[in-house]
């Protein structure tokens, strides 16, 4: 049974579990990609971030998109649920948030929801936002946000139906 469209509070944006930030650089003049950070030639999901998938490509990803900053964890208890990124695209000029929901939390069959997106600080917003309600998928991106000369973070909040709050992470702030 679908549940009804609601939208997750702003509020959880604001989230308990965030990582300090950690160096800035600006994203559009980040680092070069590495042939580490370059887009596989497969399109197959991965943990690191494939700008290539269909769901990269559903959310209009552009395929030279490239991880900044750190990555960072949901934690849910003292288990390891999600892991959080910021893509950036050259050719696109924008940022995307990226989640990778653990094969361990999705092995205990709980459905949830789904925030991701990019933290502008200069904005005190959520920008390129992207949700998914009761879902049990594993790849997330967040649309492309024109955050290029903001602060930014990728932000992911995962959400169970019955618990209180949210399980989030944020990534090192960009600038």
């Amino acid at each position: 049974m679908k549940r009804a469209h609601r939208t997750l509070p702003l509020a959880a944006a604001g989230f308990a579990t965030v990582l300090a930030c950690a160096g800035t650089a600006v994203a559009g003049t980040g680092p070069t990609p590495t042939t580490d950070q370059r887009p596989p030639a497969s399109s197959a999901p991965s943990e690191a971030g494939n700008p290539l998938t269909a769901r990269a490509r559903a959310a209009g990803v552009c395929s030279d998109a490239y991880q900044i900053g750190t990555t960072s964890y949901a934690y849910r208890g003292t288990e390891q649920i999600a892991s959080v990124k910021q893509f950036y695209s050259p050719d696109c000029d924008e940022n995307y948030g990226y989640v990778w929901v653990w094969k361990s939390f999705l092995d205990k069959g709980i459905n949830f929801d789904l925030q991701v997106g990019v933290w502008s600080y200069d904005r005190e917003t959520l920008l390129g936002a992207r949700y998914e309600f009761d879902t049990h998928n594993q790849e997330f991106w967040g649309n492309g946000a024109d955050t290029v000369d903001d602060c930014t973070s990728g932000d992911g909040v995962l959400t169970i139906p019955g618990e209180q709050g949210g399980y989030a992470a944020r990534t090192s702030k960009r600038c």
